[in-house]
C-alpha cells in the first residue's frame, strides 16, 4: 500500500502549519501581557480586595473553584492520555459504537486513507452488507483492490441453524441468510468476471468473529450470540509500521489465515457452482453442489439481518 506522508496531503499540511502559528501568537501575546497583567494585580486588584473582606471571600471562593475545575481538568487529561497511550498499544484507531454524523465522517477518512489496498480479506456471515448493501461504504476499497479472499458461513451448515437458533425466528432468518449469501455470491461472480482475483470459501462452526482486512487495517466485530450483527460495535486495528508485532491486528489477521488456510473449508467454484473440498495436501477429494439440489429452486426474500 503506498504510505501517505504529511507533505503528500495538503490539506493536512496546512492544519498543522495553523495550528504552530496559533500556539505560537498565543504564547507571544500572553508573554506581552504580563507586565500589565502583574501591575494590575499588584498595584489595583490586590489593595482593593485586601481592604474589603467580602470582596476577599468571594476571591477565595472563586479560586477555590478555579483550582478544582483545574484539578479536575488535569484528571481527565491523564485519563485520556492513558487511553491514548492504550489504543496505541493496542494499535486501535476508530471505534463505531453507533450510527452518528462525527463516526459516519471519521469512517469516511479512515477508509479515503486505505483505498489504496490491494488485497482485501473478508471473514464475515453473510457478506451481504461488505459486498451487495455496502452499509460499510467500502465500495472504493473494494473496487480499487486486486485480489479478494472471502471467507462466509456456509448458510446450509448447522453453524447456520445454531446462530439462527439464538436471534428469534430460525426459519425466517435462516431462509434471509441463505437469500443474502446467495446475492453475497453473485456479486463476487460480477467481480470475477470484471477481472479480479477472487477466491470464495465456506465454513461450518457458528461464527465468533466478523472480520474485513484491507491491507494494513483489520474491522473487527463479534458475533455475538442472540444479538444481530449490524447492532454490534465496530473495531478497526492497523498495523504498527514500526512494530508489525505490535497490537492486535496481527492477532486477527492470523485467526483469518488459520480459517482461511483449514482444509476443512471448501472452495466455491464459479465456473460449475460446486463446492470443492481438499485434503491437507491441496488435492481434491470431493465436490457438492451449492446450494444443495433440494433448495436450488427455493426463491427465498432478502431480509437484512446478517451482515
Amino acid at each position: 500500500m503506498p504510505r501517505q506522508t504529511l507533505f503528500n496531503n495538503f490539506p493536512v499540511t496546512l492544519r498543522h502549519i495553523a495550528s504552530h502559528a496559533g500556539v505560537t501568537l498565543l504564547a507571544v501575546g500572553f508573554a506581552f501581557s504580563l507586565p500589565m497583567l502583574a501591575n494590575y494585580i499588584l498595584f489595583t486588584w490586590w489593595p482593593m480586595v485586601a481592604e474589603d473582606s467580602q470582596l476577599l471571600l468571594i476571591n477565595e471562593i472563586i479560586f477555590a473553584a478555579v483550582l478544582v475545575l483545574l484539578f479536575n481538568l488535569l484528571l481527565k487529561a491523564r485519563e485520556a492520555q492513558l487511553s491514548h497511550r492504550m489504543s496505541g498499544l493496542a494499535s486501535l484507531v476508530h471505534v463505531r459504537a453507533q450510527d452518528s454524523r462525527l463516526s459516519r465522517r471519521a469512517n469516511r477518512d479512515l477508509i479515503e486513507r486505505i483505498s489504496g489496498a490491494r488485497d482485501v480479506a473478508v471473514m464475515s456471515v453473510t457478506g451481504y452488507d461488505t459486498f451487495v448493501s455496502e452499509m460499510r461504504n467500502l465500495r472504493q476499497v473494494i473496487d480499487g483492490s486486486y485480489e479478494l479472499r472471502v471467507l462466509l458461513l456456509n448458510p446450509h451448515g448447522p453453524g447456520a441453524q445454531r446462530r439462527v437458533q439464538s436471534l428469534g425466528d430460525a426459519g425466517e432468518l435462516l431462509e434471509s441468510y441463505q437469500g443474502e449469501t446467495e446475492a453475497t455470491v453473485e456479486r463476487l461472480a460480477c467481480l470475477a468476471a470484471a477481472g479480479k482475483q477472487v477466491t470464495l470459501k465456506f465454513y461450518e462452526d457458528a461464527p465468533f468473529w466478523n472480520l474485513i482486512v484491507t491491507g494494513e487495517h483489520v474491522w473487527v466485530q463479534y458475533c455475538h450470540d442472540g444479538r444481530e450483527l449490524k447492532a454490534q460495535p465496530e473495531y478497526v486495528f492497523a498495523m504498527s509500521k514500526g512494530n508489525p508485532a505490535l497490537g492486535l491486528f496481527p492477532a486477527f489477521y492470523v485467526h483469518f489465515l488459520n480459517h482461511w488456510n483449514d482444509p476443512r473449508h471448501p472452495e466455491f467454484d464459479f465456473a460449475t457452482r460446486q463446492l470443492v473440498y481438499r485434503n491437507e495436501r491441496g488435492n481434491e477429494v470431493r465436490r457438492t453442489p451449492f446450494p444443495p439440489q433440494a433448495e436450488r429452486s427455493v426463491e427465498r426474500p432478502l431480509v437484512l439481518l446478517a451482515g
